[in-house]
């Protein structure tokens, strides 16, 4: 990272929701720890799904990146609306909450679903990215008619 890199929870946070809106995975990765806790609170056998294969835990940098190309890959690019509807910050810990819009790309299907994320910031990267949201939203977005 470069010496301009922001510094502080709110400020880090704030410029990593600019970035994953701006769509750059590498850009977005610079601001993840080299090794960091990622978990997504989907049920344990749903991980993995061919649908959705970035609902996965991760553990590093690079998986930041890849989570965001994947995630990219599988919805429309120009029908998205989400919105963040808060942020709350105390110490190093942040919780943002608000509202995805995406349209699933293999099916054309369009879905919202309210998220919580719970991050970490230390030494101005991120070292936690917990993800709450809709899954069954997600998931029925996804879903190929027959299976």
């Amino acid at each position: 990272m470069s010496s301009t890199a922001p510094t502080g929870t709110r400020t880090v946070i704030e410029e990593l929701l600019r970035r994953i809106g701006e769509g750059d995975p590498e850009r977005i990765a610079e601001l993840y720890a080299e090794r960091g806790d990622w978990k997504l609170a989907w049920p344990e056998a749903e991980h993995g799904r061919k649908a959705t294969p970035w609902i996965r835990h991760r553990s590093t940098r690079a998986d930041a990146a890849a989570h965001y190309r994947e995630l990219a890959a599988n919805h429309l690019p120009d029908q998205v609306a989400t919105q963040v509807e808060r942020i709350l910050v105390d110490g190093d810990d942040a919780v943002v909450l608000g509202e995805i819009g995406q349209t699933a790309r293999p099916t054309g299907r369009a879905y919202r679903a309210r998220f919580a994320l719970h991050l970490t910031v230390e030494d101005g990267l991120v070292t936690r990215h917990h993800v709450y949201e809709d899954s069954l939203a997600v998931a029925q977005a996804f879903e190929v008619e027959g299976r």
